[in-house]
């Protein structure tokens, strides 16, 4: 009896191997379809590839257009804004100086010492230089400078000022300024021959 169970089981191996050979076969098929397939699909995935990269990479260029357009826009309106309220730190550091100025109005009307109104105006005058030299302006000196050209217009040559007064400025016509070192005005001047 055991000799019929031992070859019971053989047999029940036996045809457990060959399904399982018949479904590795089908296996197999079904495995050479699929890459036939996928080789098929392959050749024709670069096209797919292709066509989805160009895509993507509309898609970033409009982001990126957006963006620099949004941007240029942007710094348009800074700059307008820039140019239409840049001198506004210089007028609020000026006001002060108006006030004095009306202050001083007012005032002379009740007095007639013309040594009280020039002792105002010059405070004035002084306040408004300090509150120039705040904002950056100063006066170009000119008292026994070298001629520069950077510096200085001459309006006027002087003759017969002698060998140490050449090229020297002679006398200031009007004065001149600098903006944080860059010159915003000439000092007219007259300078030796």
């Amino acid at each position: 009896m055991e000799e019929k169970d031992i070859n019971i089981n053989e047999e029940e191996n036996l045809e457990e191997v060959n399904t399982e050979n018949a479904e590795n076969a089908k296996n197999a098929e079904s495995a050479e379809n699929t890459e036939a397939a996928t080789e098929e699909a392959e050749e024709l995935n670069p096209l797919a590839k292709a066509q989805q990269e160009i895509e993507e990479l509309k898609t970033q260029l409009l982001y990126k257009a957006a963006e620099f357009e949004n941007y240029r826009k942007r710094t348009l309106k800074e700059r307008a804004e820039l140019i239409l309220n840049g001198g506004e730190k210089v007028i609020s550091a000026i006001l002060p100086v108006l006030d004095d100025m009306e202050r001083a109005i007012a005032n002379g009307a009740k007095t007639d010492d013309p040594q009280v109104l020039r002792e105002g105006v010059e405070l004035i005058y002084n306040k408004f230089v300090k509150t120039l030299e705040g904002q950056g302006v100063s006066k170009i000196e000119t008292k026994d400078a070298n001629f520069d050209t950077d510096l200085h217009e001459a309006v006027a040559m002087v003759p017969g000022m002698g060998d140490d007064k050449k090229g020297k400025v002679i006398d200031c016509l009007q004065e001149g300024y600098k903006l944080n070192d860059k010159v915003i005005r000439h000092a007219k001047v007259a300078v030796g021959q």
